[in-house]
């Protein structure tokens, strides 16, 4: 036996660097202050200066290290001068969480929706670990977390292209976790299902199909986004230091169910 066994597990984030797309609501909010309550220095980037000054405030009158700066990731334009505005030195995690939904059918979908949809998920993550490679890779142990969706594994009824953006971050999660880990970067992903969050609310207020995502969630309820943070957080941590190229799905056991017909629901 190599490793000491009386030496604990460490989810601590002392000492690392991280950037959150999104940073502003729901998962990404909750990543970002989990992470920085972890011990890692945190830099926020989302569309709107306001929502990101006060995001830092109050991050910082509850002296956590974090700091912010606006830009629209589905511009590329924004994505090319994000880390000069940043003035990042190190960074050792990056979490690609920014993403948006147009819920309707296929073929309503005018091509510019289309295009922002896979703008704002896929693009913008698969261009900011590109950018981010020089500085991840300089790091003694670098992590990226994708946050995609169970809509990336099976059909849920939330749009296709958001589906297809979903299932392809899953994938540009497995081919980037071989191609870096000689780099040293571990990648992985996590798939969510319904979380309370301001995206799926617009959904999930409509009692009648709350109680229909409830009755096919083993756990029986909704996620927070704490709890999508804190599977983020052990991704990035030295406890998952020999995971990479794997999606976790955080979603209370609805990608296993599959269909029991002796089940109680609700």
């Amino acid at each position: 036996m190599t490793d000491n066994p009386a030496k604990a597990p460490s989810m601590s984030l002392a000492g690392r660097t991280a950037l959150v797309t999104g940073g502003t609501r729901g998962i990404g909010a909750a990543t970002a202050v989990a992470l920085a309550q972890s011990g890692a220095r945190v830099c926020i980037v989302a569309r709107d200066a306001a929502q990101v000054e006060k995001m830092v405030d109050e991050c910082r009158a509850l002296e956590l290290d974090l700091s912010g700066a606006s830009a629209d990731l589905s511009r590329i334009q924004d994505l090319d001068r994000l880390f000069d505005r940043l003035s990042l030195s190190k960074l050792d995690m990056l979490i690609n969480n920014v993403g948006t939904n147009i819920r309707r059918g296929a073929a309503d979908y005018s091509r510019e929706e289309f295009a922002a949809v896979m703008n704002t998920n896929l693009i913008s993550a698969w261009e900011l670990s590109r950018l981010a490679y020089p500085l991840l890779r300089s790091s003694s142990d670098a992590a990226i977390v994708n946050v995609t969706s169970v809509a990336g594994l099976t059909h849920l009824g939330t749009g296709t292209p958001y589906a297809m953006s979903k299932a392809a971050m899953i994938q540009m999660t497995r081919s980037l976790a071989v191609e870096w880990a000689a780099d040293a970067i571990r990648v992985n992903a996590v798939a969510p299902w319904y979380t309370d969050t301001p995206l799926a609310r617009g959904v999930l207020n409509d009692p009648e199909y709350h109680a229909a995502v409830v009755r096919r969630t083993p756990l029986g309820r909704i996620a927070t986004a704490r709890e999508v943070a804190c599977a983020i957080a052990f991704l990035c941590s030295a406890s998952a230091s020999f995971i990479t190229g794997q999606c976790l799905a955080v979603d209370g056991g609805f990608s296993a169910a599959g269909f029991d017909g002796l089940r109680q629901d609700g």
